[in-house]
């Protein structure tokens, strides 16, 4: 972002903090064991401890594994085995806070990880998993064939021969897609045959739920927004965790890749948001020549889309036309993270936004780059405008910190 916008950023995330802690009481700290048992040993007590909802084992259990020098990869296999002890835990909120605490280790520093990693367990252990809501287990069993899948997982990883350059990702995500939950696990089973690594199947997942996003159907109810948001945030965390714990040791993973199974049979529950599909702008060599052709021209009037109701074609629209054309795309991103920082937006706003660009990222500038933005501009749209009370009250702060004055006197002008 601009270095003065880049105070809207600040503003908001202190003013969230401060919110978050008004009134909490303080907490305690943990300590960890006084042994050191292995890395085995210690994901195997985390998975029961999660199991049977014992915050405080969890805990000691994590210091313990901090305590005891375990790599943050390490790590991350552990959290994402105990996290996947449910399917889809809190609608996917769980998982994504636990990766969203790795990701803020990275900028603070590891040094600080046994002051901020406990602080997801409260969650995570009180989490609501779906094998207990109805959608889950009629007409379709899906819980028992993650179940069973998760059974052949290390085999079927034994047996991988391969994947040429990553080219299966883009084709994978839509058979992910489809219809029939035993055949998406039967997909996701032939790619792991064909030699797709956990963290190949999680940027697969990622992409496939950002479609459910960029194909959501404007005759959806508006609340319907959050269902496609919710697996789209979660298989990005399942992504960026994967990533993370790396390929050197593949075959102890298999606990850890149940949560791809899980995000592709939440990804299946949300499949009638695409019934019809929206079409996504600038595919098949469409060119939109009613659009403005130079960028800021573009990020202008996809900010005066987000100024009003109802502009989310609109809005699609304007970021195909911007990527269609070559421009570069930080100043897209730049525009997006200004939209949603001017307004009281909620934190799906800022999940959406995030995992968006990550995704991005992980693409680039391609086709799939391009609807991936798509995605999160349309979701965007949906959300705007708000009141932006909030960007009233950080412009007053911002004033005053110059020096500026809110009112004059009267007869001094």
């Amino acid at each position: 972002m601009p270095e003065e916008e880049a105070y809207l950023a600040l503003f908001h995330g202190a003013r969230r903090v401060a919110a978050d802690c008004d009134g909490a009481a303080p907490r305690r700290e943990g300590a960890p064991l006084g042994s050191r048992p292995d890395p085995a040993a210690l994901k195997r007590w985390l998975r029961r401890w999660t199991n049977v909802r014992h915050r405080e084992a969890v805990e000691r259990t994590l210091l313990t594994a901090i305590a005891a020098g375990v790599s943050p990869a390490v790590l991350a296999d552990a959290l994402l085995a105990a996290e996947t002890e449910r399917a889809f835990a809190d609608t996917g909120h769980s998982l994504d806070f636990i990766n969203k605490a790795f990701e803020c280790l990275d900028l603070v520093g590891w040094q600080h990880a046994a002051a901020l990693l406990p602080t997801v367990v409260g969650q995570m252990v009180a989490a609501r998993g779906a094998e207990e809501s109805t959608a889950w287990r009629q007409p379709v069993d899906l819980v028992a064939l993650c179940e069973k899948s998760t059974s052949e997982l290390a085999d079927l990883f034994a047996a991988g021969r391969g994947w040429r350059d990553g080219s299966g990702h883009a084709a994978l995500a839509q058979q992910l897609l489809g219809d029939d939950p035993a055949r998406i696990v039967d997909a996701l089973k032939e790619a792991i045959r064909a030699g797709a690594a956990p963290a190949d199947l999680g940027q697969s997942l990622a992409y496939a739920a950002a479609l459910r996003v960029a194909r959501f159907g404007n005759a959806n109810e508006h609340a319907d927004w959050e269902t496609a948001h919710h697996v789209f945030t979660y298989a990005n965390a399942v992504h960026q965790m994967l990533t993370r714990m790396g390929t050197a040791s593949t075959d102890t993973h298999v606990t850890a890749v149940r949560g791809v199974l899980h995000g592709t049979m939440a990804l299946y529950l949300a499949r009638y948001l695409n019934v019809p599909p929206a079409r996504i702008p600038g595919d098949g060599g469409e060119q939109l020549d009613d659009l403005p052709v130079d960028p800021e021209t573009i990020g202008a009037a996809l900010l005066d889309a987000f100024d009003r109701q109802r502009q989310v074609d609109l809005a699609a629209r304007l970021v195909a036309r911007h990527l269609t054309l070559g421009h570069s795309p930080q100043p897209l991103i730049a525009t997006l993270a200004h939209a949603v920082l001017r307004e009281d937006a909620g934190f799906h706003a800022y999940q959406m936004l995030e995992a968006g660009v990550r995704q991005f990222g992980a693409w680039g500038d391609t086709d799939e780059g391009r609807h991936i933005l798509i995605a999160v501009a349309r979701y965007l749209a949906a959300h705007s405008p708000t009141e932006r009370a909030s960007l009233q009250t950080a412009d007053i702060a911002r004033r005053l910190m110059q020096g500026g004055e809110l009112h004059q006197e009267a007869g001094s002008f």
